[in-house]
This record gives C-alpha cells, sequence and structure tokens, in this order.
C-alpha cells in the first residue's frame, strides 16, 4: 500500500560537527578522512586552507569539495566560516587530558573517568539539541493511537528496545519486543494500518532489525527508525526517523555512548505519551509498582 513520505529534520539544530558525525558512515572513504579531521578539531580545521586540509585529509582539494557538498554546504569558504562559529561554542572537556574523547594508550583510572563521563554527557546533550521536536509529536502520537506497538533491536539496541517495551507496557499499552528475528518477522506480519513498528540501530544497518521493520512497513504499520546515521538503509523503511548524535571511540563502538543516547531519545517518547493521559499513566504505574512491591526487600510486606 502507498505510504506517506517519511518524515525527519532536514535542519541540523544540534550543529554542523553533530550533523557531520551522523552522516560520516555514508561518505565515501576519502571523505571520511576529511569528516575525521573536522569533527575531531573544528578549530584547527577552520584554520586550515582547503590545500592544507586535503593534505592532512591524504585526498584532493576536489574530494574537499565533495564532501562540503556532501555535508550540505555550498562550499569551502561556507564550511570555513560554519566550523570557527561550531569551535567559538563548542564545550571544552574539564580535564585538559580528555582529547577528541577518545582513550589513549597508558591512560591512567583518573582519565578513563574523566573521558567517559564527558564522551557520555555530551551524547546525552548533543542527542538533546539535534532532535526535532515536530518529527517526535508526530511519532507520540502514533504510538498513542496505536492498537499495537512492536520494537526492535539486535546487541546493544536490543537492551534500549527491551527498555521502551517495558516502559510503555508499564503504563497500559500494548508494546511487544522480540529479540529472537524469526519470531519477530512472524509477529510483523500479522501488524496493519493503525499499528506501530520502532526499529533501533545505531548503524542503522543491521539487517535483522530493517527486514522486520521492512516486514511492519509492507503490512500497513507505522514504522519509526532510532539510528545515528541519517543516510543508513534502515530510514529507507521507516516513515519516522529519530536520530541520536552518540561518538564511539575506543573499546566503546557501539555499546556505551550510543545506548545512553538512545535511551534519551526512548525516555522523550515514553514521557510524552504517558503526559498525553496522565492519570491513566499514574495509576497504571502505582499498580504495576504495587505488583512487586512485596519482593523488595526491606519493604514491610513478606509473601505468605
Amino acid at each position: 500500500m502507498a505510504k506517506s513520505p517519511k518524515i525527519s529534520a532536514s535542519h541540523e539544530p544540534g550543529g554542523l560537527i553533530v550533523h557531520i558525525s551522523g552522516l560520516l558512515p555514508s561518505l565515501s572513504p576519502a571523505e571520511q578522512r576529511v569528516a575525521r579531521l573536522v569533527v575531531s578539531d573544528p578549530a584547527d580545521a577552520a584554520r586550515r586552507t582547503i590545500t592544507d586540509l586535503a593534505t592532512a585529509a591524504e585526498t584532493s582539494e576536489a574530494t574537499v569539495i565533495r564532501f562540503c557538498r556532501s555535508v550540505g554546504m555550498d562550499g569551502y569558504p561556507q564550511l570555513r566560516i560554519r566550523l570557527a562559529a561550531e569551535a567559538a561554542r563548542r564545550v571544552e572537556p574539564p580535564d585538559a587530558r580528555v582529547v577528541g574523547g577518545d582513550i589513549p594508550p597508558g591512560a591512567d583510572l583518573a582519565q578513563i573517568i574523566a573521558t567517559i563521563a564527558f564522551n557520555d554527557a555530551r551524547a546525552v546533550e548533543e542527542t538533546a539539541e539535534q532532535l526535532d521536536p515536530a518529527v517526535c509529536e508526530r511519532v507520540v502520537d502514533a504510538i498513542v493511537a496505536a492498537g499495537r506497538i512492536e520494537v526492535y533491536g539486535a546487541g546493544a539496541s536490543g537492551f534500549v528496545a527491551s527498555d521502551f517495551q517495558q516502559k510503555l507496557h508499564r503504563i497500559g499499552r500494548t508494546a511487544f519486543y522480540f529479540p529472537d528475528v524469526h519470531t519477530a518477522l512472524t509477529s510483523a506480519a500479522l501488524l496493519g494500518k493503525g499499528d506501530v513498528a520502532v526499529g533501533i540501530s545505531h548503524t542503522g544497518t543491521t539487517s535483522d532489525v530493517i527486514e522486520v521493520l521492512e516486514q511492519a512497513r509492507a503490512r500497513g504499520a507505522s514504522t519509526v527508525a532510532l539510528t545515528n546515521s541519517p543516510r543508513s538503509p534502515i530510514t529507507e523503511v521507516a516513515d519516522f526517523v529519530l536520530t541520536t548524535a552518540a561518538r564511539e571511540t575506543t573499546y566503546r563502538s557501539g555499546a556505551m555512548a550510543s545506548r545512553l543516547a538512545q535511551l534519551t531519545v526512548v525516555d522523550v517518547l515514553f514521557v510524552g505519551v504517558a503526559a498525553r493521559n496522565r492519570a491513566r499513566a499514574r495509576k497504571a504505574l502505582e499498580a504495576t509498582a504495587e505488583a512487586v512491591q512485596s519482593h523488595r526487600v526491606g519493604s514491610g510486606r513478606r509473601r505468605a
């Protein structure tokens, strides 16, 4: 059946660096080298001539121009102006040893703590900054009106999918999460108009999640993609696209900062849904909390 055009953010509310970071996986290898230089130190990149930047990235000036156009700039002069502005407002880490957000060889625990805390906080803040409230509102509308909600995710994103399902279930929404792809596919095949399917994938390339979301969309359900890569394959099977802004570093690929960023978006949607009917949500939360109260040590209640 025909679907309405997908809705996603077309601007850069979170800043140019967040925008470039999200597009990085979709760029060519040579453009990625340029992007990494720009993202790691916007101020330094802004001071460079196009020849200097091309040399540092081990590529050509033509590639730098292509990179500019790939990220929505008219040319290199506009990129330099935007990078200078970005550098001026950039928040520096509290520990001078936290450079580029990575953990260097030989780092002591104090430096590891400072780096992880800074990166995690930045992932949450930048995700919130670039979230489009209008798209979030449309997703909340769809979930509130849905007869059935299914959430899909694999690996670290699977934990986030499970968390979202449990949150929705606790406020009385009919929500399901299936970690097994075969079970997810058979369930998605039974969805229809008025239902909502949410696919979560940091890279946007997880084939299991894409396949299940595609099945749900083919059956008429509204589909939502939550990803860090706005040009990734999962966005092609989504009616609504929500993006995170996590930058993975050493030892952390796909597991930590990305999960915190995803949970931020999940919490936004959950609270948005709960706020539509506060009395119902409060009653459901109280009932579910009461149901497990006797299983808490020191609660003052004991099972017979």
